[in-house]
């Protein structure tokens, strides 16, 4: 388990979604709102950046529910106390890790040592779908990366 970074992070995820929203903000991010799941626990962030002169908007999202399915299964004897705080641990840790990732990548672009869009790419967002560059690309089996098909 210490492989994963942030397993035990006691950073609540409120706190990790906002120093997302500070970065992102701080870099020239705009329209940045917030996705809700019915359970009323914020699953992801989206927010516009101008690219080239052109508005793009990116979504990321938190996946506490695989986080949970990972850290729960590592527990020899579960009960429902442990399922229920590793549930608000999956959350604490999915948006740590993200909150991390953005620092870091917000930092490679300010070092030149990439761009945003090679960073943000898989995450740029069509609000009309839902849907994330990289998840319609999965959708149509990647065969759009085909070069030579």
């Amino acid at each position: 388990m210490s492989k994963i970074k942030n397993y035990t992070s006691i950073v609540p995820a409120a706190i990790s979604i906002s120093k997302i929203e500070q970065c992102l903000v701080e870099f020239g991010a705009t329209d940045i709102s917030k996705k809700y799941s019915e359970d009323k626990i914020c699953t992801g962030i989206v927010f516009r950046l101008i690219v080239n002169n052109i508005p793009l908007f990116f979504k990321l999202t938190a996946k506490s529910d695989a986080c949970f399915r990972v850290l729960y299964a590592e527990y020899k004897k579960p009960n429902p106390e442990i399922k229920s705080k590793c549930k608000m641990q999956a959350d604490r840790t999915a948006w740590k890790i993200i909150s991390d990732w953005v620092d870091i990548q917000l930092s490679m672009i300010q070092l030149e040592q990439a761009e945003l869009l090679q960073i943000f790419l898989p995450y740029a967002y069509d609000n009309k779908t839902d849907s994330t560059f990289y998840e319609k690309l999965k959708e149509n089996d990647f065969k759009t990366l085909l070069l030579n098909p």
